[in-house]
């Protein structure tokens, strides 16, 4: 057994720190009484100089090894039962029938990247047979740094898609759990490493370290034996994490999903036909979560005729509840970013009532003008609170959407003629977001194939990439080409015989065929 404020490093426990912290329950405002040892500078060094030791051996695990190891670890989750969801949601203040799916979803995300890598055609195996022979694969990067957010602590934490897909890929892990929640993040790490131990993985393939401080990020993230960095959370922590990576002797890659405005644009014609409609859907996914998603919607975008729309809204989000925020920093950052809006010019369209250690839905307003005069009005205010933009003429929106910041998602609605009117601007909002959704809201993220959540800066880091989705797995790998090898030299994915059965590009053209 473990102490529970200790360091995991890999199948050994390490308590050095003197320095301690605690969670806090934002439902009782109560700091709960488990202590949790910020790691020190010795402990991130033996994580990570342990997992480059492991990379060696874990790189060259068959698929069905990797893939084995994700479905224990999903079964040791599972076996967590209770006691891991009663404690997240006392650190989070989240309901536990939302935590009950949030569990459902990092299992089903590791058992989804084991599916994968088992069918094994993710390597994108590319083969010209020249002159010169030359065949190409992807290949892991090293160890990778996982940094855990605050708003979902299983599916975006210890577990989630960022260590699912480092791990599939080959790559040990060394997590920075978020403080928030460090003891729900101690639970899913000793499944992690059980699952380790019953799959035979090796010493290191995952560590997990404590901190409250900033520092501990940092100095994980200077490390010289780790290859990239996952972080979701704040655009403040992301760029700090970026910054520091590059400056770096030897610079490294971050992939930092950093959150948006999300923008909806309500086009006339539908508003016209499902203006109250679609006030009430547009609450209730701006309140889900008390506004805590990174896809929540932040700005939406009206045109002339949306009066009965913006009506409804007035009317309706008075009588919503404050809610539970994650923790009191956030309640504080969202309080103030509604003030500071205010201040700069905006307007308060509609809110509901406040209430102490609680955050109140609101609804803020400026034009177009106001936003193109100071773009720091369409920021993020990480909450349940939205931007309200009247555009007076399709001209004047389209150079609003124009000029947003890059994004995670960008919504429209309208109906088929406003659709086919509007054709630009789902040209315009390609280049802005990573993920287009017609009649629909951002809020929930699909965890398929397809699934893209990125998008251009400031939004994530890079745009080439998801966070979400098993194309997730190609942060953590590099191509690699193997230029007239022997065939007793190639891994199994290049020979000609297609040992692995999987797709390859031969020679231009997408088959099984084996090569003579």
């Amino acid at each position: 057994m473990h102490e529970p404020g200790s360091q995991l490093i890999g199948y050994s426990s390490s308590a050095e720190g003197k320095q301690t912290f605690q969670a806090f329950n934002p439902l009782t405002q109560e700091w709960l009484p488990q202590s949790f040892r910020e790691a020190t500078i010795e402990e991130i060094d033996r994580a990570v100089t342990l997992a480059a030791a492991a990379f060696s051996i874990y790189k060259k695990a068959a698929a069905a090894q990797r893939a084995a190891f994700l479905h224990a670890i999903a079964d040791e989750i599972i076996a967590a039962g209770d006691g891991l969801i009663n404690t997240a949601s006392a650190e989070s203040g989240l309901p536990i029938a939302r935590l009950q799916g949030e569990r459902d979803r990092t299992t089903g995300q590791l058992r989804l990247f084991a599916e994968l890598i088992t069918e094994g055609s993710w390597v994108n195996a590319r083969i010209d047979n020249g002159p010169p022979d030359v065949r190409q694969l992807q290949l892991p990067l090293g160890v990778i740094g996982v940094f855990g957010a605050s708003n979902f602590p299983l599916a975006f934490s210890v577990a989630g898609g960022d260590t699912a897909a480092a791990l599939a890929a080959g790559c040990p892990v060394v997590c920075k759990a978020h403080p928030a929640h460090p003891h729900t993040s101690h639970i899913v790490a000793g499944a992690i490493r059980a699952a380790a131990e019953k799959t035979g993985m090796p010493d290191g393939v995952f560590s997990l370290l404590h901190g409250a401080t900033i520092a501990t990020g940092q100095q994980l993230a200077v490390h010289p034996l780790l290859s990239a960095i996952a972080f979701t959370g704040s655009f403040r922590g992301g760029k700090a994490l970026y910054d520091t990576a590059t400056r770096r002797p030897s610079p490294i890659p971050v992939f930092a999903e950093m959150g948006s405005v999300n923008p909806v644009f309500f086009l006339p014609g539908i508003l016209k036909e499902k203006g109250e409609t679609l006030a009430g859907q547009f609450l209730q996914s701006l309140t889900m979560g008390t506004g805590q998603f990174c896809t929540n919607p932040g700005l939406f975008v009206t045109q002339a005729g949306s009066d009965v729309f913006l009506e409804t809204l007035q009317k309706n989000i008075v009588s919503l509840p404050a809610g539970c925020m994650l923790t009191q920093g956030i309640l504080e950052a969202y309080n103030k970013g509604l003030a500071q809006l205010q201040q700069a010019g905006a307007r308060v369209l509609g809110k509901a009532q406040a209430h102490s250690q609680q955050a109140a839905p609101a609804l803020l307003q400026v034009n177009v003008q106001q936003a193109l005069a100071d773009p720091a009005l369409c920021n993020e205010v990480f909450g349940p609170s939205s931007m309200h933009i009247r555009a007076e003429s399709t001209e004047e929106l389209y150079r609003l959407a124009a000029a947003l910041e890059g994004q995670l998602t960008a919504t429209i609605h309208g109906t088929e003629e406003d659709l086919r009117q509007h054709a630009e601007l789902v040209d315009i909002l390609r280049e802005k977001a990573g993920r287009i959704v017609i009649n629909g809201f951002p809020t929930g993220v699909a965890v398929n194939h397809a699934m893209v959540h990125g998008g251009p800066w400031p939004a994530t880091t890079p745009a080439a990439g998801t966070s979400v989705g098993t194309a997730a797995i190609y942060r953590f790998c590099r191509p690699v080409c193997y230029q007239d090898f022997p065939a007793y030299l190639l891994p199994p994915e290049l020979q000609n015989n297609n040992p692995m059965k999987i797709m390859r590009l031969l020679n231009g053209k997408f088959s099984k065929d084996a090569l003579p």
